[in-house]
């Protein structure tokens, strides 16, 4: 999978799967929007406002709760079957709420609502991940979790129609709401029915042959859309197969095994969570409490604030592969929370005014909004695929518990108390827990760009690994050598890099037809889709083997076949 070229059938599965966070996007953002509307005699719910609180505090307990439930299904009877059936919960829930007669019918409507969507961050995430190349993986999840705020612009433009009672009454404009995130879910469901089992789940559970007809169908549509065959797979896994792993075994390895990138984990996901929940959640009070706007206004104030959300991961998205996570993630997070330590002493100052204000939470979010995205890529990378599903939804669920609850409690206090310094001591909080985050990924990241998911954490079930070209039964390696285990993080990865091997292949077949200087070489193999520092890696090592001889001063490269 990883060797694959970006062709339609990767097109697919990024809409199948990944456009499910514009619904999210949607619905946070339309009831929020919508809280003060319900809360009216003409609502006809006519909510209080404990009422509505306890609706978005409802709201983000079904999605830990979906999210750990549904994560550990995930992992046991596959991301497909999940991500139909959170999907599909996500649809009933919605459509349920829009015909809410009474408080406690809404409420229960918004739990299960939220357990659909906690739900799909571990089953979309994990099957995501499985499925591109490496060498795009970062670029992809980056842009999939990051299209989260396409949907809060658009609920944020909608809710300005709904929102007016002389266009939309005001009983029918909320349920109408509702009605259009069920609808764009039921293209979703309809696009996802054709994305197919993660081949690297089947394997592991003991389904060697669907697994092969899966790739081997994939294969053939890439051969005859791309017109050239793919080349040889030449490393290969064997594994034990497994129907499930218990709590046991999921607690032993994330906390026994990987100790350092559970600490990780949680520094990243805390870190996104207290900052994205803390402003979010309060941005229309600050702004109603200090600038006087009113709550009918509010989603003119957040679109620009969810576009710099959704433009940072597609800006920077590509980086995160190219240069790497541990230097992307580490100026993400560093980086916005400055610009908060920035915009707190402005608004102290009292130098802003509402669209400033608002103007520097964008600045904050294009950073913050790709340290969250890379939390989620973070999580799925660094963990096992048995327990990948589990421990996205794990970090999650820690992650929303503590920032995602405590964030809004905090925030909302301090913008409450009316004055300027109480919120931008808030705000330093805020900027100190994302900087810490930054701060774990510089010391404790891993590098994963460009490496095969099995190569960051070895499968539980591995047996063997190694080169088709080696001997089938030893690998190539001495009797009784270990085979491929998890690793602790203190141990050295393995010599063996068979897509270092993959890749200095390509490099000898572009110099098939004589020399090249090292840039041109570069442009012919498409090094700058490769993983970061992997073009020099592979010339400096087919140099020390020999199969490369530099050929001058000018830079050349040649292969030692054409002596």
């Amino acid at each position: 999978m990883d060797r694959l070229p970006w062709v339609r059938w990767h097109r697919l599965v990024l809409l199948g799967l990944g456009t499910v966070w514009i619904l999210d996007g949607l619905e946070v953002t339309i009831v929020g929007a919508l809280a003060a509307r319900l809360t009216e005699p003409d609502s006809g719910l006519a909510l209080t406002d404990t009422e509505v609180g306890l609706a978005a505090a409802i709201y983000v307990a079904g999605a830990v709760v979906g999210s750990l439930v549904f994560g550990y299904l995930t992992d046991r009877f596959g991301r497909k079957k999940l991500f139909l059936v959170t999907l599909g919960l996500y649809l009933a829930a919605t459509i349920a709420t829009a015909f809410s007669f009474t408080a406690w019918f809404f409420l229960v409507m918004r739990f299960l609502t939220g357990a659909g969507i906690g739900g799909e961050y571990a089953a979309i995430n994990s099957a995501i991940d499985e499925l591109v190349p490496a060498r795009m993986r970062a670029t992809v999840s980056l842009a999939v979790n990051g299209s989260y705020w396409a949907g809060a612009a658009v609920g944020a433009a909608l809710t300005l129609v709904l929102l007016d009672p002389v266009l939309i009454p005001a009983e029918i404009g909320w349920r109408v709401a509702f009605a259009l995130g069920a609808v764009l879910g039921a293209v979703i469901l309809v696009v996802r029915r054709h994305v197919p089992e993660s081949p690297r789940w089947l394997y592991t559970h003991g389904r060697n042959d669907d697994a092969e007809a899966l790739v081997g169908d994939i294969e053939r549509g890439v051969e005859r859309e791309t017109g050239a065959p793919l080349p040889p797979v030449e490393d290969f896994l064997e594994v034990t197969r497994r129907s499930s792993t218990g709590f046991g075994e999921i607690a032993r390895t994330v906390l026994g095994t990987y100790p350092r990138r559970a600490l990780l984990g949680l520094a990243l996901f805390v870190g996104q969570a207290f900052l994205y929940n803390a402003v979010y959640f309060t941005f229309g009070l600050v702004l109603a409490t200090f600038f006087g706007v009113p709550s009918a206004s509010t989603g003119l104030y957040l679109i620009p604030l969810a576009l710099g959300s959704l433009i940072g991961p597609l800006v920077l998205g590509r980086l995160f592969d190219t240069i790497g996570r541990r230097v992307m993630i580490t100026v993400s997070y560093v980086g916005s929370g400055l610009l908060l330590v920035g915009t707190a002493w402005l608004f102290s100052a009292g130098a802003l005014s509402a669209w400033t204000l608002v103007a520097a939470w964008t600045a904050v979010f294009f950073l913050a909004s790709c340290g969250a995205s890379a939390a989620y890529l973070t999580v799925s990378e660094i963990f096992p695929m048995e327990i990948r599903a589990m421990c996205i939804a794990l970090f999650y669920a820690v992650g929303t518990g503590l920032g995602g609850i405590i964030g809004p409690v905090l925030f909302s206090s301090l913008a409450a108390s009316g004055r300027e310094e109480n919120v931008a001591f808030g705000y330093y909080i805020g900027a100190g827990v994302m900087i810490v985050a930054g701060l774990a990924e510089l010391l404790l990241g891993i590098e994963a760009a460009g490496r095969s998911l099995e190569d960051v954490a070895a499968p539980l079930s591995a047996r063997t690994a190694g080169s088709r070209a080696g001997h089938a039964e030893t690998d190539g390696r001495p009797p009784g050598r270990p085979a491929v285990a998890a690793r602790s993080d203190n141990q050295a990865p393995p010599i063996e890099d068979p897509e270092r091997d993959r890749e200095l292949g390509a490099i000898l077949e572009a110099l098939r037809n004589g020399p090249l200087p090292s840039s041109e070489l570069g442009e012919r193999v498409g090094a700058d889709a490769w993983a970061p520092d992997r073009f020099a890696a592979a010339l400096r090592y087919g140099l020390a083997v020999g199969a490369l001889v530099d050929d001058g001063p000018d830079g050349a490269v040649r292969a030692r076949f054409q002596d």
